[in-house]
């Protein structure tokens, strides 16, 4: 089994190895300060509960005393409740610390994580390719491929000028055959699902600020989140509404693993990627995505098997789409703070010459369901955390990218993939059509 993240007790006890994992993830967090302040609150919340006590008793023995006791005993009540009352506000300021520090404080990755600073230096698994198969390298193409922004503007798919016009920047209008394919794809990937033991679920992606802290979102990523007027956040994925669900919830151990296929809605400031991708739809502020989210049984490595099974449920989709891709393994600089693994799977752009990211597969143990309070009760009766995992299905519009250059022609149409026909009832996208 491995242990329980980040109880602090697990911290106190292995302090050396919670730093040397968020060294490994590149996070600075003061472990000295976290023990020390772990210190006063144990000594604090000790006197607060014997002056606690101490008024007990006095007030009991009041009852009974006799007149001339009852003064001595409500001077001597007065004097504990301001040593109590000065206790209980050092020990709300010590929380208050104690509870941002612990927040902080990073998963302890893998010992399978590589080494590395960002995306750069993960680590290709295994690739894969249409025709070729495992080990396959992308096809190269017979002619100089046109880059996705400028082959969904051709062929009527998209508006970027009037999306900027609406929406903004990285505004954006599907339209036409863009908007079909989207919709075909929608229905491709609810069709693969409902085969498979997953519960439908319709997430809420304006969510209050509980499940972003619980997913590990917040504080962290403020930057990158849209904050409402009222203190609610828009999500970037249905995995934090899909992860409160069972927040504050006892479950018992015969109703996991619990699967969710999660839509929702999708926002992100892209605050962090600027000057990244700022023509067509690659890297945008608003899009939809299915989700794989599971709770398991707190168990390492019934985590590990479900992690490599969302992994094959989205490589079984792109292989049906006959898109080339590979499998990486995050370094421990591109892992969030609750990641204990992470895959990224990464689909091939013929103009760019490389892959680029479609799903993320993560793993993190009690990390998120801790925040969440998230429990069940083992079969003789232990409560314990249980442990959670997600996976993208399916995000949109993204995937159109890899789609329009994968299957460009050379007269510059799009050939639909065969899986998308049936929703599409066309074989190819062409101006002309």
């Amino acid at each position: 089994m491995h242990p329980n993240m980040l109880d602090i007790k697990f911290i106190r006890e292995n302090k050396e190895v919670v730093a040397l994992g968020a060294k490994k993830k590149r996070v600075e967090v003061d472990l000295d300060r976290l023990t020390a302040l772990d210190d006063e609150r144990k000594m604090l919340q000790q006197q607060v509960d014997e002056k606690r006590a101490e008024q007990n008793a006095a007030s009991q023995k009041i009852a009974s005393a006799a007149p001339e006791e009852k003064e001595a005993i409500i001077a001597q009540m007065s004097a504990v409740k301001q040593t109590l009352k000065l206790a209980e506000e050092s020990l709300t300021e010590v929380m208050r610390e104690w509870r941002l520090l612990m927040l902080a404080v990073p998963n302890v990755p893998d010992i399978s994580v590589p080494e590395g600073e960002s995306d750069a230096d993960n680590q290709e698994m295994r690739r894969w390719s249409p025709g070729a198969g495992e080990g396959g390298d992308p096809p190269t193409l017979p002619f100089t491929p046109k880059n996705h922004v400028d082959l969904l503007l051709e062929n009527g798919m998209v508006d970027y000028e009037r999306g900027a016009k609406v929406a903004g920047f990285r505004g954006y209008f599907l339209k036409g055959d863009g908007a079909l394919l989207m919709w075909a794809l929608e229905r491709f990937v609810i069709e693969r699902f409902m085969k498979k033991d997953f519960t439908p679920l319709i997430a809420p992606s304006l969510v209050r600020r509980e499940p972003f802290i619980g997913t590990g979102y917040l504080p962290q990523s403020e930057d990158d989140l849209y904050k409402t007027q009222d203190g609610d956040y828009l999500a970037g994925t249905a995995e934090v509404g899909a992860m409160g669900y069972h927040m504050d919830e006892v479950l018992y151990r015969a109703q996991l693993p619990i699967k969710f296929f999660a839509f929702s809605p999708c926002f992100r400031r892209e605050a962090g990627s600027h000057g990244k991708d700022t023509r067509g739809i690659f890297r945008i502020h608003e899009f939809v995505k299915y989700e794989q989210v599971v709770l398991c049984e707190g168990s390492h490595e019934e985590s590990v098997r479900l992690h490599e099974e969302l992994t094959a449920n989205s490589e079984a989709l792109l292989q049906e789409l006959k898109l080339p891709y590979h499998v990486v393994i995050n370094c421990g600089g591109d892992l969030g703070l609750g990641q204990v693994k992470k895959y990224d799977i990464e689909a091939w752009m013929p103009s760019e010459q490389k892959y680029r990211e479609t799903h993320s597969s993560s793993y993190f143990h009690d990390f998120q369901t801790r925040r969440l309070n998230i429990r069940y009760r083992d079969a003789d009766g232990t409560l314990r955390y249980a442990h959670s995992l997600n996976n993208t299905a399916l995000a949109m519009p993204r995937i159109l990218c890899h789609i329009a250059e994968n299957y460009q022609q050379a007269d510059g149409s799009i050939l639909v993939p065969e899986a998308l026909r049936p929703y599409m009832q066309k074989d190819v996208i062409s101006k002309s059509h």
